[in-house]
């Protein structure tokens, strides 16, 4: 009822109906207002008359001039609206009606409360819709400053990622290697945990270390990032398969700037021969996948495909 800012057509009959129904006098009709909290100052004219002149005023003009002049501000007299409607709409005591009344003035009220009920129904359903208008329409503003976000992150990687092709420090261009390639899995929501490190039980210290670790999937895969001027032969894919083959259901993913050797490709083959799959990237491959806006998880799904059917771990899809 709350919702009833303004009183249309039809619920401003039926108020001018049925108010001089609940009130069996001309001045009971102007005290209903009162109580509704109406300033008299806004009726003195038609009070005046009820008091100097009542044979020449009834019931329902007063009521219609009344609502009239509430019902022309929208905003003015809200709160006394909503008040009148509130008092006609939990009447009771019909008891004080002229007998005669008594029934038509229920069926009224009824009827007025029909009809509120109806435009509070509409009101909330229209509250409800423009709620999700703008939880959808926030939904796709923050949907688009992901995006926007994200192409400013992609655009970083990219010029950090080239910057490293000018370093001349190989152990600092491998650890920034590293740092850039996670950067770029996170973008795509893969699960990433860098830098690995097993340590020994017995004062050892470092006796396994990974590049990083990825999910795709569900699936573990272990990271190795290799930036060498010769390519990468079948002593360092040994190497890394022994990381993997000593993790229940973990594969692994191989990153080389300079390629691979026979040897390097057939170990990661024979591989596929025990149930490891591991598949080998060239860093050229990854920097045209970044360069074209490639869908990463997309990418290794489909050289996951090609090297499981294929029995071809360094092939590369077609972009």
């Amino acid at each position: 009822m709350d919702n009833v800012f303004h009183y249309p057509p039809d619920l401003f009959d039926l108020l001018v109906q049925v108010i001089p129904l609940l009130n069996r006098s001309k001045k009971s009709v102007l005290l209903f207002f009162k109580g509704a909290g109406i300033s008299e100052s806004l009726y003195k004219d038609v009070s005046e008359k009820v008091h100097n002149d009542p044979d020449n005023i009834n019931k329902y003009e007063i009521a219609r001039t009344i609502l009239e002049r509430i019902n022309e501000s929208t905003e003015k007299y809200l709160r006394e609206r909503r008040e009148l409607l509130k008092r006609v709409t939990e009447f009771e005591a019909f008891s004080t009606c002229w007998e005669s009344d008594q029934l038509k003035a229920k069926g009224l009220v009824a009827e007025i409360q029909r009809v509120v009920n109806v435009k509070d129904s509409f009101t909330r359903m229209n509250l409800e819709r423009e709620k999700e208008v703008r939880q959808r329409t926030k939904e796709y503003e923050e949907k688009i400053a992901k995006l926007q976000q994200r192409k400013i992150n992609i655009e970083n990687i990219k010029k950090d990622l080239f910057s490293l092709f000018s370093e001349t420090n190989h152990q600092k261009r491998g650890k920034q290697l590293e740092s850039v390639l996670n950067r770029y899995f996170k973008e795509f929501e893969i699960s990433v945990r860098e830098d690995f490190r097993r340590v020994g039980e017995n004062g050892d210290g470092i006796i396994e270390q990974i590049d990083g670790i990825v999910e795709i999937d569900n699936q573990i895969y272990l990271v190795e990032m290799k930036w060498r001027k010769d390519s990468i032969g079948s002593d360092d894919i040994f190497a890394h398969l022994g990381r993997i083959y000593h993790r229940a259901n973990a594969h692994g993913i191989f990153i080389s700037s300079s390629g691979y050797s026979p040897s390097g490709i057939d170990a990661s083959k024979e591989a596929l021969t025990k149930n490891a799959l591991l598949i080998l990237f060239d860093l050229e491959e990854l920097v045209r996948v970044i360069e074209n806006d490639i869908d990463f998880k997309k990418y290794v799904r489909e050289k996951i495909q090609i090297a499981i059917i294929d029995k071809e771990p360094y092939k590369k899809p077609i972009l």
